[in-house]
């Protein structure tokens, strides 16, 4: 189940994302709380996650074709340098008692350009310490670090926001970022297994949406997770306002309800660490289908432990479809194309949110909140429904024709190489 942590170099980068992304997901939580306690409204909230994912919908593929074109170490050296320092400014401006929604707005805005870059960088980089043939083991080791992360993160950031304040949450995770930092400096380079480095030319993003478009293994899971991400994934904002506005709880209740999706997430890392071959399509939207009954579900129940209870499987659809949609990206792509193709997929994955964290927000302060959770659900399992559909009829035939046999041998050709 864990084979990948055989290789030094992906032990560093692993243990360095542990420490780091709990680090992250105190501070998404106490920059949820922060923006609550300023404003108490569900669309100012919206507002910051769309400022903090925009920009990976307006610059995300050009930090595609920087991770093609540069080295990916001395890359996320520099993002995780720059996302340390944003957490530090936040947290400063907090501690000192001066920080106001403005300061939220840019500092978020600014933590999603770099971010644009820095999360492509990191998808396409696992490759390269491990190998092609390991690369299903390490996306899912990946998806366990996060989710061991989203365990503990919410739950310590409940616990320091109640007794110090959100401010030392924010300085807490720009001191964790000194592990990913120093797990990138000692790394070998000589071990890595780096693609051949893109040469500047014109045309470079055009060339990897056309690669995208065609073909259509790829397409599919994109066309996905941008449907669950923009309207399912919300639920730094859902949880938020069900834990504050619906039962009365207080930060440590959040913390509660984002550590129970967080179990049901980390379960099913642990499920995908074993998966071996690449996901099929039927195997992806029966997944997606699951994550949004399951989410309908949560949404509904009456109690506040119900709703912690049913969070759990929740989260563990959530990331048997993540997991295996990142997957059958990474394992279908050429290494030539591997950084502008992530990219696209994670504008796909984290572009919605922009639209997406408005239009929740919206329905949760309007119909109650409730409804932001009730209503991503609806619109993702029934996603899932149209395109199961639609890929079992006359429509489906045409779309698994575009990816020809000769397409297939070079994207075999390429791997051999």
């Amino acid at each position: 189940m864990f084979r990948s942590l055989r290789v030094r170099n992906y032990q560093l980068f692993a243990s360095g994302q542990l420490v780091s992304l709990t680090g992250s997901w105190m501070q998404r939580v106490a920059q949820d709380w922060l923006v609550l306690t300023l404003t108490n409204s569900g669309t100012a909230l919206g507002i910051v996650t769309a400022l903090q994912f925009g920009p990976s919908l307006l610059l995300g593929l050009w930090g595609g074709v920087f991770a093609d074109r540069y080295d990916k170490r001395k890359l996320l050296l520099g993002t995780q340098t720059g996302l340390a320092l944003v957490a530090l400014a936040l947290g400063l401006l907090d501690v000192a008692g001066v920080v106001q929604y403005w300061h939220v707005l840019v500092l978020a805005t600014l933590l999603g350009m770099i971010t644009a870059v820095d999360t492509p960088t990191r998808q396409s980089f696992v490759v390269e310490m491990v190998g092609r043939d390991d690369l299903a083991n390490a996306v899912g080791i990946n998806s366990t670090i996060f989710n061991s992360a989203r365990i503990v993160g919410p739950a310590v950031a409940g616990v320091m926001i109640s007794a110090v304040g959100t401010g030392w949450a924010f300085i807490a995770n720009a001191a964790s970022s000194v592990a990913v930092l120093a797990g990138l400096w000692l790394m070998r380079p000589g071990e890595l297994y780096p693609a051949p480095p893109l040469e500047r030319a014109k045309g470079q993003l055009r060339a990897g949406v056309r690669y995208v478009l065609g073909r259509s293994d790829l397409l599919l899971p994109m066309v996905l997770v941008f449907i669950v991400g923009t309207f399912g994934l919300n639920f730094q904002l859902t949880t938020a306002l069900t834990a504050k506005q619906v039962f009365d709880r207080t930060a440590t209740g959040y913390g509660l309800l984002s550590t129970s999706l967080a179990v049901g997430a980390f379960l099913g890392a642990i499920l995908a660490t074993r998966r071996t071959r690449r996901p099929s399509s039927r195997f992806l939207l029966y997944a997606a289908l699951a994550f949004g009954l399951t989410e309908v579900l949560a949404g509904s129940m009456p109690t506040f432990n119900t709703t912690a209870a049913l969070l759990v499987p929740t989260g563990l659809a959530m990331l048997t479809f993540t997991t295996a949609a990142n997957a059958a990206v990474q394992l279908g792509v050429e290494p030539t194309m591997r950084g502008r193709v992530m990219a696209l997929y994670l504008v796909c994955f984290m572009g919605g949110t922009p639209i997406g964290a408005p239009i929740v927000g919206w329905v949760a302060g309007t119909f109650g909140p409730r409804w932001g959770m009730v209503g991503g659900g609806l619109v993702c399992a029934l996603a899932a429904v149209v395109l199961v559909g639609v890929r079992s009829g006359s429509i489906g035939r045409g779309w698994r024709e575009r990816t020809t046999p000769i397409a297939m041998k070079q994207l075999e050709a390429a791997h051999q190489a």
